[in-house]
C-alpha cells in the first residue's frame, strides 16, 4: 500500500479524539448501548448478506479450507504463544507489558479478513472463489473459536476477566443470534443488503469507529497514554511484523504440494486477521476499560498485514 487506508485513518482519528475528549458519566453509558445494538446490527446485515451457497462451497476443497483454519487458529495462537514465551524469557521485566501482550494474543484468536483477502488474492492471481470460501468459513467459525481461543491463551498468559464458556454465550447472544437472524431472512433482505452494499458498508466502518472511541475513552480515563509510550508503539508493531513473517513462511511451505493459484490463496487467506470482527468481539468479550489496549496491537497488525502482503500480491501477479 503507497497511503493508508481511508478507514484505518478514520480510526485513528478515533483514537486521537478519546485522547483528547474523550466520554464521560452519562455519554458514556448511551454511547456503550448504541454500540451494543449497532454491532448486533452489523451482524446481522452480515447474516442477510451471505448466500447460503457459499457456505456449502466452502468446505469442498478441504485440503485448502483446512489449511487457511489451520493456520489462523491454531498456528497463529501456537506462534503467539511461543513469542511471548520468547520475549519472557529475553526479557523478564517485560518488552511490552502484560495488557499490550493480550493484545497481541487476541489478534492471533481471531479470523481472517473477507474483503481484503479476496482483493489481494486477485492482485496475484490466485484461486478468487477459494478465497471467498475460505474467508467466509473463517468467520463463520471465528464466532464461536475466537472467544474460545482468547479465553484459553488469556486465560493461561494473562487474566482476561472472563471464562471460555461465559465468552462464547456473550458472543453467541451478542454476535452469533444476530447472524442467524440475519441468515433465516437472507431470502427477503439479502437483495435489499446488496443493492445497497456501499450504505452497509459504511455503516458497518462507522459502527466500528465508534466502539473504538467509546473503548479509547474508557483506556484514556484509565491512563492508557501514561503506560504506552512511541517505544512500546514500535516494539508491538516489530513483534506483529515477525508473527506476520512467520505465519506466510509456514502457509507458503503448506501450499508447496497445491497448485500456485491455490497456494497464493492460502498464502493471503491463513496470514490475515479480521480488524472488522475483532473490534466487535473485543468489546463483547473483554471489560470496557481494557478493550482500547487490546486493540491497540490489532490497529497495528491490520495496517503492517496490508501494506506487506499488497506488496506480496505485486509479486506473485506478475509472474
Amino acid at each position: 500500500m503507497k497511503r493508508l487506508d481511508p478507514f484505518l485513518m478514520a480510526l485513528i482519528g478515533a483514537v486521537m479524539l478519546a485522547s483528547f475528549l474523550p466520554c464521560h458519566g452519562t455519554v458514556s453509558l448511551w454511547l456503550s448501548n448504541a454500540v451494543t445494538v449497532l454491532i448486533a446490527l452489523m451482524f446481522f446485515f452480515q447474516g442477510a448478506k451471505l448466500e447460503r451457497k457459499a457456505i456449502v462451497e466452502s468446505v469442498r476443497d478441504w485440503r485448502l479450507q483446512g489449511g487457511v483454519l489451520l493456520c489462523t487458529f491454531v498456528l497463529f495462537p501456537l506462534l503467539g504463544i511461543a513469542l511471548h514465551h520468547l520475549f519472557k524469557t529475553l526479557s523478564p521485566d517485560g518488552l511490552i507489558g502484560d495488557g499490550l501482550w493480550s493484545g497481541i494474543l487476541f489478534v492471533c484468536c481471531l479470523p481472517s479478513t473477507v474483503q481484503s483477502s479476496i482483493a489481494l488474492t486477485s492482485i496475484a492471481r490466485g484461486n478468487i472463489p477459494a478465497s471467498i470460501c475460505a474467508a467466509t468459513m473463517s468467520n463463520i467459525a471465528g464466532i464461536i473459536l475466537t472467544p474460545v481461543l482468547a479465553g484459553l491463551l488469556l486465560g493461561s498468559a494473562h487474566n482476561s476477566g472472563s471464562s471460555p464458556l461465559h465468552a462464547i454465550l456473550d458472543v453467541s447472544k451478542e454476535l452469533l443470534l444476530p447472524f442467524l437472524l440475519g441468515q433465516i431472512a437472507q431470502k427477503w433482505l439479502g437483495p435489499i443488503v446488496k443493492k445497497h452494499k456501499f450504505l452497509i458498508s459504511m455503516t458497518d466502518r462507522g459502527s466500528i469507529v465508534l466502539v473504538v472511541y467509546t473503548a479509547f475513552s474508557a483506556a484514556v480515563t484509565e491512563g492508557i497514554w501514561h503506560r504506552v509510550s512511541s517505544m512500546r508503539l514500535i516494539e508491538i508493531a516489530a513483534i506483529n511484523f515477525i508473527l506476520l513473517m512467520l505465519i506466510l513462511m509456514i502457509s507458503r511451505l503448506l501450499g508447496r504440494k497445491m497448485s500456485i493459484e491455490n497456494s497464493i490463496s492460502l498464502q493471503l487467506c491463513g496470514s490475515k486477521k479480521s480488524l472488522a470482527s475483532g473490534v466487535p468481539m473485543a468489546s463483547v468479550i473483554f471489560p470496557a476499560s481494557t478493550v482500547g489496549i487490546i486493540v491497540l496491537p490489532l490497529m497495528l497488525y491490520h495496517q503492517i498485514q496490508l501494506f506487506t502482503c499488497t506488496l506480496l500480491a505485486r509479486k506473485y501477479g506478475k509472474r
